[in-house]
């Protein structure tokens, strides 16, 4: 069982941590988690933490001088002022109950970011049910390359920014905001980016009109003088700001009369070249190095953040069309028997279909795709949209499902097995990795594509793969 977000709000955590030296940072391994704690520690606080299991990411913590545990003992907690936990954690958690016996400040994740982030000037929250990461990359990507050093925290690693995170100036934070159990609502944006709202998270929302909600009081969230850029091709976008009384800017493909819209679009090598056009007038042109009709819309949400921030239309073409995608998105990792293969961490079926459908666009002759559903929840409330979403796919190749939460029940006894035999030949599932690569590395060939995808721990497929650079 999880553990609930805090609502403290930002003026009452600044007070509860006025006398706080130390914070230390329950599940610092998490992307979010991570950033969090190094820009603590870059505010001069004192920072430890406590993750399951080492990682890049908190081997990077370590690095900075941050003590991290791999252990469960309460004593760690000695000589830090106040807690700040991952929601991931359970409620018996001996660190966090410690925290409650020591009387210390206990804050989720999702409110000390709001706290952290008001801060800053235009506060720039990109949300959605499916995008998020690639969509704030890519904006902190054309941020950067425009010289507006943004602090950025982001659900991917950017190269550039030598992880998920980026500690720059005040004038612009740009964060993805993540709607899991409404965490978005204790964030403080000044911009709310909305790319699409769908059903996910059914272990949480119960149904489409609770998401929109949600969504709707993350837009309201902005405040006077703030903004709503949203995605109008979307009919629950549409239906989830109708009553919104912000400032509202609109961006789409098939929507013409949106704001920020996409004009003269051509695929060279299966990437998008295209115009962007702002109130029907020509803002900049965009030769994206990212495959995917998915990447115009991202492109589209990017644009007119930027364009809202004050970024001009030339850096924002040059931005757009200079970026090469996220860590963990569409991410080029090597070849296999002379086919190119790619990682991505995918695991909704409107990311996979839009994946594959990019992939399509690129010319290999068999499209490969091994895939590892994540938590049984997801997969039983969507089981019927996975078995379509695979259209574009030659092969398809399940892995167990991947329970993110250890106590999480199977709610319909789902299973990759049963998703493989929906699908039919064209698909297998597999019990373990070591049956993939060996599938993979004796049947790929030159002219294939081998897209590996899941939110999971399915990246340890690479270590059984004869990759070649």
């Amino acid at each position: 069982m999880s553990t609930p977000n805090t609502h403290f709000g930002a003026a009452e955590i600044a007070r509860m941590l006025s006398p706080v030296k130390k914070i230390y940072f329950i599940g610092v391994g998490g992307i979010h988690m991570s950033s969090l704690a190094h820009i603590t520690h870059v505010r001069g606080f004192g920072v430890g933490g406590y993750d399951r299991s080492e990682s890049a990411l908190t081997r990077r913590l370590a690095e900075e001088g941050i003590p991290i545990c791999y252990t469960l003992e309460p004593e760690q907690l000695d000589g830090y002022d106040a807690v700040v936990y991952t929601v991931a954690i359970s409620p018996d958690n001996p660190l966090y109950v410690r925290a409650e016996e020591m009387g210390i400040p206990r804050i989720s994740r999702a409110d000390y970011l709001g706290y952290i982030m008001e801060a800053y000037q235009n506060r720039v929250g990109i949300s959605g049910m499916h995008g998020k990461s690639t969509c704030t990359s890519m904006c902190a990507h054309t941020f950067l390359a425009a010289g507006a050093n943004p602090t950025v925290l982001s659900g991917a690693e950017l190269e550039e920014m030598g992880g998920a995170y980026h500690v720059g100036g005040e004038e612009h934070f740009l964060f993805e905001a993540c709607e899991y159990m409404d965490s978005f609502l204790d964030f403080y944006p000044t911009i709310a980016v909305i790319l699409n709202i769908e059903m996910d998270h059914p272990d949480y929302f119960t149904s489409l009109e609770q998401i929109r909600t949600s969504y709707a009081a993350f837009a309201a969230k902005t405040g006077p003088g703030g903004c709503a850029i949203a995605n109008f091709d979307d009919a629950n976008v549409r239906t989830a700001l109708e009553y919104y009384n912000g400032e509202l800017i609109t961006f789409g493909m098939t929507n013409k009369s949106s704001d920020y819209t996409a004009a003269n679009v051509r695929y060279v090598g299966g990437k998008p070249e295209f115009d962007i056009l702002f109130r029907g007038t020509f803002l900049c042109h965009v030769a994206l190095a990212v495959p995917g009709a998915h990447n115009i819309l991202n492109s589209l949400a990017c644009a007119a953040a930027a364009h809202r921030c004050g970024i001009s239309p030339e850096l924002i073409g040059e931005g757009l069309s200079t970026f090469h995608g996220a860590k963990r998105r569409m991410e080029f990792k090597g070849h296999l028997r002379g086919a190119d293969v790619f990682d991505d961490y995918g695991h909704h079926p409107t990311e996979v279909r839009a994946t594959l459908d990019g992939l399509a666009k690129m010319g290999y002759e068999r499209i490969w795709c091994v895939f590892q559903p994540h938590t049984f929840s997801r997969t039983a409330e969507l089981f019927e949209d996975f078995v379509t979403a695979f259209e574009n796919a030659d092969r398809i190749l399940f892995a167990d499902i991947y329970t993110a939460r250890g106590d999480e029940v199977n709610p319909t006894e789902v299973s990759s097995a049963k998703l493989s035999d929906r699908i039919g030949e064209r698909a297998d599932y597999y019990a373990d990795f070591a049956a993939i690569a060996q599938e993979l590395n004796e049947n790929v060939y030159a002219g294939d594509v081998v897209i590996i995808m899941g939110a999971g721990d399915i990246y340890r497929l690479y270590d059984l793969l004869a990759l070649e650079a």
